[in-house]
């Protein structure tokens, strides 16, 4: 209590001042990580921390010399774990980007969205033009945008339509959107190993799979041999979906909710849809 009372009003100020710089960093650190899958990692440390707390308390050595072992490395293991996100920050501190505003999907955005790709959509499938368009969602894609050619451009049937014309640079890889932007094309994306897949669905259906088994996105894919559109969400897929239940679907997805009781009444949800519309694959 010494050292409160000895404080003067500058010191107060001081440390004030003090607190709130590093708040915010901390704050704007944790923006930087939401919405990706360092989430999920941080989870697991998080679990680790309790584990030991737990050991501690209890006096259980062994679990306690375990856990002491692991975290003895921790600091190396967290680096080479976390090793993009810790990229992307530094990039994003060298842009200036670090203290910009943070951006939330609002209403008018989604239609934005949805507006543009939909026109892309029906011109595409009414001449057989194949396209894969991913939606990011709270798990951040970041990593599958750098392996793409980034554009960050305003979200237009017409640029989606070129992207994917045939024999052009970019047709072969997946378009991914955030926001209100188209952020790259030409993406890679991983390939779903479901062995219960159809036999008829090719690269460009198991790639939208793929990536919504290991993420949150929608994906929107266009046959190059049927013209069918397909929607895949959660590693399940509805073949040949009509315009009118696609979006929405989209508006449904891609528009910010209150969270409910949990993940199971969505998963419930989901589930349903691909029951009622009698595509559910994968």
């Amino acid at each position: 209590m010494s050292y409160f009372t000895d404080l003067t009003w500058h010191d107060y100020v001081k440390d004030i001042i003090d607190v709130a710089i590093v708040s915010f960093i901390i704050y704007k650190m944790i923006l930087l990580v939401r919405g990706t899958r360092a989430v999920q990692l941080l989870k697991g440390i998080f679990v680790l921390v309790g584990v030991w707390g737990l050991s501690t308390w209890f006096n259980l050595y062994t679990l306690k010399w375990l856990m002491n072992q692991i975290f003895t490395f921790g600091i190396v293991t967290v680096l080479i774990i976390f090793q993009p996100e810790l990229r992307r920050v530094l990039e994003q501190l060298g842009r200036g980007k670090l203290f910009a505003r943070s951006y939330s999907l609002e209403r008018d955005i989604v239609s934005e969205q949805v507006d543009g790709v939909i026109k892309a959509v029906r011109f595409m499938s009414e001449r057989k033009i194949g396209a894969l368009i991913v939606f990011e969602r709270s798990t951040g894609l970041s990593e599958l945008v750098e392996s793409g050619i980034q554009m960050e451009s305003k979200i237009t049937s017409e640029l989606l339509i070129n992207i994917f014309t045939p024999n052009t640079p970019l047709h072969d890889g997946a378009v991914i959107i955030r926001g209100n932007q188209i952020m790259a094309a030409g993406c890679y994306l991983p390939l779903s190993e479901n062995p219960f897949i159809s036999k008829e669905l090719g690269t460009r259906h198991r790639a939208a799979i793929g990536v919504s088994e290991v993420t949150d996105a929608v994906s929107v894919t266009v046959s190059e041999e049927t013209g069918q559109v397909s929607l895949s969400l959660g590693g399940m897929i509805v073949r040949d979906i009509n315009e009118e239940s696609l979006i929405s679907k989209l508006y449904d997805e891609l528009t910010p909710k209150v969270k409910t009781n949990g993940q199971q009444k969505e998963r419930l949800s989901l589930v349903s849809f691909f029951k009622r519309k009698g595509g559910r694959d994968g």
